[in-house]
C-alpha cells in the first residue's frame, strides 16, 4: 500500500497536483486497504504531496482503524464534517491547495464540499494519475483474478448443467449467482440473452423461456477478495444450426486474432483492429457494435479500454477482457469473452473453459 501511495504522490509532483481527493470505493481500498461504508456522510482520503489523512464519519472510525494506520479526522453527525475537513487539509499540507485531482466516481456533493473549502481551486480527474498505476497489476492481484476466473468458469458450467428448453433466462441467471455465492463470491451481474434477446449486448435478463434452437448469451461475473471476474460463453438448445456455427466460428477467430495481438508495446487499438478485421472480412462488421475489451481488476470495467481509437500502450501486468461479438437483430447474438493478463511476450488467458458452443438438451 505504501508503494502505491508513493507512486501516486510521484505522479502528483509530475503533474503539478497539490491534493488528491478519493471517496469510498475501489481506489481508496487499493491505496489504503480501507473499505468504509459509503453513504451521504463526508468520507474522504486526502493525499497531499508528502502525507495523507482521512476525513471519516465517527461511526465508521473504529472499523477503518482496524483496516489502516493512516490518520483519521472524524466528525459526528450532530457537528457536520467542516471541522474535520479543515483539520485534514492542514494535516496533509493542502489548506491552500490550488490544483486538485478528484476521484472520477466520487459523489458530486463530496466534490463540491472540497471545492467550497478551497475556493479558487482547479479540479481534474484523479483517474489520469491513478489509472496507469492500477492498470499494471502486481503478482498477487493476477493470482486473485485467476482464482476469480476459475469461479466464473464454474458458474458457466452450473448454468450449462441447468439449461434446457423451458427454463427461463432469469432462472439461469439465478443459477449462476447461487453458484458464485456457494464459492464465497458476491455476484455482480448475470446477463442471459436467449434467442433474439441475445442480439442485445446488454440484454436485461427476463422471463423468456429457452426454446429449441435458441443460442443463449451467458455473461456473468462476481467479486471475490475485492477483485472481479467476467466471462461470456454461448449455450445452444438442441443441435446448432449451420448459420449459428458459422457466426460462432467467426467470433472465435476474432478472439484468437485479438489474443495474438496482445503483447507489451502493442496499442489497445491494435488489439481492437485485429478482432474487427476478422469480423469485417466475414461481412459482419456493422454487427460488431462495441469495443473489443476493457480492463478488469478491483472494478469490472477499468482502464485500459480496447477501442478502435485508443493509443494506450499495453504493458506487462495489465489485465483486460477480449470479447468481440456479432449481433443479428431478430435472430441471435454471439459473444465470447476471455480475461487475459499481459505477459513479457504476449498474454495468458485466465479461464480454462473452452469457447466451443455448449449444447444442451431440448426437452424440459
Amino acid at each position: 500500500m505504501t508503494t502505491r501511495v508513493t507512486r501516486v504522490q510521484e505522479a502528483m509532483h509530475e503533474a503539478g497536483v497539490d491534493l488528491a481527493v478519493v471517496g469510498p470505493g475501489a481506489d481508496m481500498a487499493y491505496l489504503t486497504g480501507a473499505r468504509p461504508h459509503p453513504d451521504e456522510r463526508l468520507c474522504l482520503l486526502l493525499i497531499g504531496r508528502e502525507r495523507l489523512a482521512f476525513v471519516m464519519p465517527a461511526l465508521n472510525a473504529d472499523e477503518v482503524r482496524a483496516q489502516t494506520d493512516e490518520r483519521l479526522h472524524t466528525h459526528a453527525d450532530e457537528e457536520g464534517p467542516e471541522g474535520a475537513l479543515r483539520a485534514a487539509l492542514a494535516d496533509v499540507g493542502a489548506e491552500a491547495a490550488v490544483e486538485l485531482a478528484v476521484e472520477d466516481a466520487m459523489r458530486s456533493d463530496f466534490t463540491l464540499t472540497v471545492q467550497e473549502a478551497l475556493p479558487g481551486s482547479r479540479t481534474r480527474r484523479f483517474g489520469e494519475l491513478l489509472a496507469p498505476i492500477r492498470a499494471r497489476k502486481e503478482f498477487d492481484e493476477i493470482a486473485l483474478l485467476r482464482r476469480n476466473a476459475a469461479q466464473a468458469d464454474d458458474a458457466i458450467r452450473a448454468v450449462a448443467a441447468y439449461a434446457r428448453a423451458g427454463v427461463t433466462e432469469r432462472e439461469l441467471a439465478n443459477v449462476a449467482q447461487e453458484r458464485f455465492r456457494s464459492l464465497g463470491a458476491q455476484p455482480s451481474f448475470a446477463i442471459v440473452g436467449s434467442g433474439p434477446n441475445g442480439a442485445f449486448p446488454h440484454h436485461a435478463t427476463g422471463d423468456r423461456p429457452l426454446q429449441e434452437g435458441d443460442a443463449v448469451v451467458v455473461d456473468v461475473g462476481a467479486t471475490w477478495e475485492g477483485y472481479c471476474s467476467d466471462i461470456t460463453r454461448m449455450v445452444v438448445v438442441g443441435e446448432p444450426s449451420a448459420r449459428y456455427l458459422e457466426i460462432h466460428a467467426v467470433v472465435d477467430r476474432a478472439v484468437a486474432a485479438a489474443l495474438a495481438a496482445v503483447r507489451p508495446g502493442a496499442r489497445a487499438r491494435d488489439v481492437d483492429r485485429a478482432a474487427r478485421q476478422v469480423i469485417e472480412a466475414a461481412g459482419y462488421g456493422p454487427r460488431f457494435v462495441h469495443r473489443t475489451g476493457h480492463g478488469i481488476g478491483m472494478t469490472g470495467h477499468e482502464p485500459p479500454y480496447l477501442t478502435a481509437t485508443s493509443d494506450v500502450v499495453l504493458e506487462a501486468g495489465m489485465t483486460h477482457s477480449v470479447e468481440p461479438g456479432i449481433y443479428l437483430p431478430g435472430e441471435f447474438g454471439v459473444r465470447l469473452e476471455e480475461i487475459v493478463a499481459v505477459t513479457a511476450s504476449g498474454c495468458v488467458v485466465l479461464s480454462d473453459l473452452p469457447r466451443d458452443p455448449i449444447v444442451v438438451p431440448v426437452s424440459p
